[in-house]
């Protein structure tokens, strides 16, 4: 895998500074939080090979944290950021629907809105290269815009399962606040469903 310049020195491929894709570390995860709670968490293997499935789809459809200038399926693998990153669980009562919860590096995480958003499409968009009808999207609670996020990830995930598509944004009124013009910025005309998000 190609090195990217890190903030931290060095590359993203530093030797000790990651996990490897077939390591199940749950000291280097997040806690699954109140969005899996009663349903069945991915652990060991599953865990594992969803993720490494997740770090594909990512890299196609390019989802990146921007922050350190990697494929977001690495954050899960950073030492440096041990709580952060996505934790999976099927839902008790299908198992067709796979939920995925992000928890950001800090709770002001400025890219939280789009990494979620791109998330959502790359695994429902591409949705025949694993074995979920479904997979529901969520922030975890620690970040301070979680409800507004989910909210539109909710929405997100409605005109999914009645359309397909995985582009649609929620109409609504946009106003200056930051994710409030992501919103703006991700109306469907401007992209479809090739589009990296």
């Amino acid at each position: 895998m190609i090195g990217f310049p890190s903030p931290f020195g060095g590359s993203s491929d530093d030797s000790g500074l990651f996990d490897e894709y077939d390591e199940f570390v749950p000291e280097h995860l997040p806690q699954p939080g109140v969005f899996l709670k009663g349903h069945r968490v991915l652990t060991d293997g599953e865990h594992v090979t969803f993720h490494k499935l997740t770090q594909e789809l990512f890299e196609e459809r390019k989802v990146y944290d921007m922050t350190f200038n990697y494929n977001l399926a690495r954050l899960n693998l950073d030492t440096r950021h041990k709580s952060a990153g996505y934790r999976y669980a099927e839902e008790s009562d299908d198992q067709s629907v796979l939920r995925a919860e992000f928890t950001p590096t800090t709770p002001f995480c400025p890219q939280t809105h789009t990494l979620t958003i791109g998330s959502f499409r790359a695994w429902n968009g591409l949705s025949d290269r694993h074995d979920y009808d479904l997979v529901r999207v969520r922030a975890a609670r620690m970040h301070h815009q979680s409800d507004a996020i989910n909210d539109q990830l909710e929405e997100l995930e409605e005109k999914f399962l009645s359309t397909g598509s995985v582009t649609y944004v929620p109409d609504g009124d946009v106003g200056s606040t930051p994710m409030e013009r992501a919103k703006q910025n991700e109306r469907p005309s401007r992209g479809g469903p090739n589009a990296s998000f």
